[in-house]
């Protein structure tokens, strides 16, 4: 027996610093939810769900992205409703405006409300979106996914040559564009604004293509961050069960160690009785 060394009550002081550390880094995970309490529990899990959450956190921009997308979308075809209620509404002045039985005078009649429509029509086309034009010839550009994969959204533009005939610069003197003041003119009107219709319906199925791509793409964005979360949530979240279970093991250990070290550290106090 030697009273210089306690090599027991090392080696117990050390099996209760490890169920000690244990026991914190149970505790540690319930309380937080995560198994990656600290990155030496899992460096490679720790890299792979930091790299996860990123792509977790790009797609909910890529949702306000299509978002603001779908909203752009929604908002020029409110306005081309509203030119397509305008223009069939012109179309039926202009033919009233061809009845033989009419003068010049009564003609011009009709034309008054026909020129306050081609007037709203042309100022429909300054129209904006958050300060973004919603009638050009330009794309517009969508990021739609995590990696920055663009989608464009094609032009509608009426500046066209089929909205010609609404511009006040081609009502220049000898030159009226479309009236309703001659028989003449008003059949050539109506042919103007039959043109434009047709336009409008064109334009207006293609705004419901893109949104349909645009409802599409966020169905399957919600599917991919559905599967990115369950991939994350097996990496990094405890089973609150078994961990459980090892907290209390921890616990024990923890509490029978103490014990342990208060009995070796009284172990060379057994030699006074051979000094008696």
């Amino acid at each position: 027996m030697v009273i210089n060394y306690n090599n027991v009550a090392e080696k117990t002081a050390r099996n209760l610093s490890v169920s000690t550390s244990q026991l914190s880094s149970s505790l540690n995970r319930l309380s937080t939810g995560s198994k990656l309490s600290k990155p030496s529990d899992d460096p490679a899990g720790l890299a792979v769900t930091s790299r996860l959450e990123s792509q977790f956190r790009r797609l909910n921009s890529s949702f306000d992205n299509i978002a603001n997308a779908m909203s752009f979308t929604q908002t020029q075809d409110g306005y081309l409703k509203t030119i397509n209620t305008a223009l069939t509404r012109m179309g039926e002045l202009s033919l009233l405006a061809q009845d033989g039985t009419l003068s010049n005078t009564d003609r011009n009649l009709y034309d008054m409300e026909f020129q306050q429509l081609k007037d709203f029509l042309y100022r429909a086309k300054t129209k904006q979106f958050n300060g973004v034009d919603l009638f050009s010839a330009n794309n517009i550009k969508v990021s739609i996914d995590s990696s920055r994969n663009a989608f464009e959204i094609p032009p509608v533009d009426l500046n066209s040559e089929a909205y010609a005939f609404v511009d006040p610069s081609a009502d220049d003197e000898g030159n009226e564009a479309a009236n309703l003041k001659t028989l003449r003119k008003a059949k050539e009107s109506l042919a103007f604004v039959s043109k434009a219709v047709s336009q409008v319906s064109l334009h207006r199925a293609q705004i419901g293509a893109i949104q349909s791509r645009l409802e599409f793409t966020s169905a399957q964005l919600t599917s991919t961050k559905e599967n990115l979360s369950s991939a994350m949530s097996r990496i990094n979240d405890v089973n609150v069960a078994e961990e459980a279970t090892q907290y209390a093991r921890y616990q024990i250990l923890v509490q029978s160690g103490t014990s342990m070290l208060a009995q070796a550290n009284a172990m060379p106090k057994t030699v006074l009785q051979l000094l008696a």
